[in-house]
């Protein structure tokens, strides 16, 4: 299902995640996310979906479960929305690649979930009032 660089990337730095296939997707779950500071969990089980074509085809958001949420109380934008998958509820994400920024060939789950770690960054960094 998946391509050997990913494989090989799960197995080193996602301990215990798992592989299936949901509704013609891939679902990958990757428990125990390390989430940075600014959240009211350290962890959070992270659910990607692949597309069929992937990885030609570009990822398209992510999610979370339990959801995640500020130690400040602000909301996250776009998060707003809770999707049932392999029988659990996930907040989902709703973040999309610009074009151009998928390089079929070179991009990888690895440079998807360095993606993910940056936008939790910047949702989690606290705003000067």
């Amino acid at each position: 299902m998946l391509p050997p660089v990913d494989k090989e990337y799960l197995q080193a730095r996602a301990p215990g995640h798992s592989v299936s296939l949901d509704g013609g997707t891939i679902a990958i779950v990757i428990p125990s996310f390390q989430l940075p500071k600014g959240f009211t969990a350290t962890t959070a089980d992270l659910l990607l979906r692949l597309a069929a074509g992937y990885p030609d085809v570009h990822p398209d958001m992510w999610w979370f479960a339990p959801a995640v949420v500020r130690t400040d109380g602000q909301a996250i934008v776009a998060t707003e929305s809770q999707e049932d998958y392999l029988g659990r509820r996930w907040q989902r994400w709703s973040r999309h690649l610009n074009p151009g920024q998928w390089r079929s060939g070179i991009d990888s789950l690895e440079s998807y979930v360095a993606l993910v770690r940056m936008e939790l960054e910047a949702a989690g960094r606290v705003r000067a009032a």
